[in-house]
């Protein structure tokens, strides 16, 4: 990994809600092509961590280095511009629209049949899909509703919505096999992987650690709102990402192979 190019650092992220530390001097370093797993029990600081990277809140402290250059993210917007799209656990589709309409959701394509009338391109819009679902080997009918996709096949539309825009670089996803079934969550898996081999650079959350450690290169846990740890995915057995998600040091489970949910 160290010979790979860093495309993104979080070099000190602090961030507060009142008296309560959400986030204390945290680093964290994405490499080009690499899936990074981010790990911790609830409370931990995974989600408040994502989205100061995605412009959902903004840090009290601290850097944020993006291709070699300091930069601040403000709001959602400014994180797409840059090419951080972000897949949150709550899905945010919309049952009642097409596979094609929730792909371009707040971003439709418009064609001007006269100088003052914009209308949407609905022919641009559905061949960009159908190019998109088949780039990334999902079987789904753009015209499809969402209401009658499986669970599985929801998560893979939103998780495709994400590369609509070709993100250089990053692509967030929070939970992104919960609630699946073995299956639905496996394609999730190959999907995920074949982004990376598409050029995206990925951190993923998710409460399942065989899933983490199936695509993920390494691994990082978060502790009470502080960096405890990062494994190379051949270290990160359970019991040493529980010992750190718990106690914050490799000691401190000895050896417990509990389960405990690490949703954020």
């Amino acid at each position: 990994m160290a010979d790979r190019d860093v495309v993104l650092e979080m070099k000190g992220i602090t961030k507060t809600f009142g008296e309560i530390v959400a986030l204390d001097d945290v680093d964290l370093t994405l490499h080009r092509g690499e899936i990074l797993g981010l790990a911790g029990d609830n409370g931990a600081g995974k989600s408040t961590l994502i989205k100061c990277l995605s412009g959902a809140h903004e840090p009290d402290s601290g850097r944020i280095v993006f291709e070699g250059e300091d930069v601040t993210i403000e709001n959602p917007r400014e994180a797409k511009a840059l090419g951080i799209e972000t897949t949150f656990q709550e899905l945010a589709l919309a049952p009642n629209l097409s596979v094609t309409q929730n792909v371009f959701l707040g971003r439709e394509e418009t064609q001007r049949v006269l100088p003052l009338v914009p209308i949407m391109n609905k022919g641009a819009m559905e061949t960009r899909t159908r190019e998109l679902l088949s780039d990334l080997e999902i079987g789904v009918d753009p015209d499809k509703r969402v209401s009658d996709l499986s669970g599985g096949q929801r998560q893979l539309v939103a998780i495709s919505r994400t590369m609509l825009s070709d993100p250089e670089i990053i692509i967030i996803m929070d939970e992104p096999t919960s609630a699946l079934s073995v299956e639905a969550a496996e394609r999730v898996l190959e999907l995920i992987e074949r982004m990376r081999r598409e050029g995206a650079s990925i951190i993923l959350i998710s409460h399942n650690f065989e899933h983490m450690r199936a695509v993920a290169d390494r691994i990082q846990i978060l502790h009470t709102g502080r960096d405890v740890g990062v494994l190379d995915v051949e270290e990160a057995t359970r019991e040493n990402i529980v010992d750190l998600m718990v106690s914050g040091t490799l000691e401190g489970r000895g050896g417990d192979d509990s389960d405990p949910s690490i949703s954020a």
